[in-house]
């Protein structure tokens, strides 16, 4: 099947196919007679793979090392897989932890919001009150902590 095909196929743009070929992910297909590139079926399940595999927010590393463990007898290489899969999800676990943070902040930060803006224009939310106090350093809402992201908090 010629890229087009492929790229259909699997819902990989076709500039990102080519760079997965470039970057030895996936090997080059063998050339028809006249010279159009001729991708087999194990074109697309290889693929296939390095989209899941970026589904679950892997790097392309990390799908490489998965790719060359796919046939491989060596014990060593085989229970790396184990510890790639263990590292991302140390990162996924990282992330779902910062992203309840932010929540936690945003939520803090609507709470200042009391309608007042409506019959007092800019001067008059608490949102944006709390965003400028932060951004002078001073305490804030969303950071209860006192962990401000303004210019007094790059001094510390």
């Amino acid at each position: 099947m010629r890229i087009g095909a492929l790229s259909r196929a699997t819902g990989v743009d076709i500039e990102t196919i080519r760079f997965y070929e470039k970057s030895g992910l996936l090997p080059g297909p063998a050339r028809s007679e006249n010279g159009y590139r001729d991708y087999a079926h194990a074109h697309l399940e290889r693929l296939a793979f390095i989209r899941h595999g970026r589904a679950l927010d892997m790097s392309l590393v990390d799908i490489g090392l998965l790719l060359a463990s796919l046939n491989s007898r060596d014990a060593a290489l085989l229970s790396g897989v184990d510890a790639l899969v263990d590292a991302q999800l140390a990162r996924v676990r990282a992330r779902l932890a910062s992203m309840r943070a932010l929540e936690q902040q945003l939520v803090a930060l609507k709470s200042r919001c009391d309608g007042r803006h409506e019959q007092h224009g800019a001067q008059g939310c608490g949102i944006l009150e709390e965003l400028v106090a932060a951004a002078h350093g001073e305490a804030c809402a969303c950071h209860v902590d006192g962990a401000a992201v303004g210019p007094a908090s790059a001094k510390r």
